[in-house]
């Protein structure tokens, strides 16, 4: 599971009290912070996109495993931070035998469990700082599915060459063209093939990543679709992140060739207490955080 459950993209830092200024400069919204960092709401051309992708889990893998890496598990394929498992929601069909491709794979616990149930697995991920958490725990725990490094928008993969593909909080949220990954998973599935893929729900995007009651409050447009972006003091791109509303993720959705099964929106489990950036238990039982989509390729 990638970044995003710890922001959405909601003006992550605007809860910690560190930006008391706002300014709007034409289509930007940029928000002062004395450290020199500031967090804007712009568009960015598709190479610093990549390159604030690449830069930003490279440099963060260490402390996003330290943090996340015991309630992910080390063998276990986790949807969301409501916690709801592949063991029990068996969202991706039966996968013995089956050859499966993880986008977005970051410590690949998820591509390790699929391979302890008899899947053929390939998990790939654009930063080598996640990938290099990968091969240790594939070492750790004997569990060994093939690796790759790779950006999803180009899968360096043969047409027609797997059953299943999915992700969770993987790819899709941070890069420039998820429409396109769309399309590259499509292609890359054989007829009949599954899709799921697991996201932040569009509704966060309104607002602020508060896990408290500051989260609670509405503050951005629904129809806003200018990614968030952190930049550095120099103005460069650090970490970039996208919304898209239901309804666009649904036209990528058909727009690929697939057809749109189930639309999985997890419940805050009774009597959880934990907190994943802005996911809490006020905030689950009155709304929800994550959004997981189900396709298959027509036969």
């Amino acid at each position: 599971m990638a970044r995003g459950p710890s922001g959405g993209g909601s003006d992550a830092r605007c809860q910690e009290g560190r930006l008391p200024a706002v300014r709007r400069v034409q289509d930007v919204t940029v928000y002062g912070d004395a450290r020199g960092v500031r967090v804007a709401r712009l568009h960015v051309s598709p190479a610093d996109n990549l390159r604030a992708a690449r830069q930003w889990w490279d440099a963060e893998a260490d402390d996003y495993q330290a943090e996340h890496g015991a309630f992910l598990g080390d063998v276990d394929l986790l949807w969301c931070p409501e916690g709801l498992r592949e063991a029990d929601a068996r969202l991706l069909g039966d996968v013995a035998g089956a050859r499966v491709l993880e986008v977005g794979c970051g410590a690949a616990a998820a591509a390790r469990w699929l391979v302890t149930q008899g899947a053929d697995v390939v998990a790939l991920d654009l930063s080598a700082g996640m990938l290099r958490h990968a091969v240790a725990a594939g070492e750790a725990t004997g569990v060994r599915p093939v690796l790759l490094q790779a950006d999803a928008q180009y899968l360096p993969l043969r047409d027609s060459s797997f059953d299943i593909a999915f992700t969770a909080f993987g790819a899709v949220p941070f890069v420039d063209d998820s429409a396109r990954v769309m399309r590259e998973v499509f292609r890359v599935l054989r007829p009949g093939g599954r899709w799921v893929f697991a996201v932040t729900h569009p509704m966060r995007w309104i607002f602020p990543d508060d896990p408290g009651p500051d989260g609670l409050v509405a503050t951005h447009s629904y129809f806003d679709r200018r990614p968030y972006v952190e930049l550095d003091a120099d103005g460069r791109p650090t970490y970039v992140e996208h919304h898209r509303t239901l309804g666009d993720r649904v036209r990528e959705i058909v727009g690929a060739g697939f057809v749109l099964q189930d639309l999985i929106e997890p419940e805050w489990p009774e009597g959880e207490d934990h907190t994943w950036g802005q996911w809490s238990a006020l905030r689950g039982s009155l709304f929800p955080g994550t959004a997981i989509f189900v396709c298959h390729k027509p036969a």
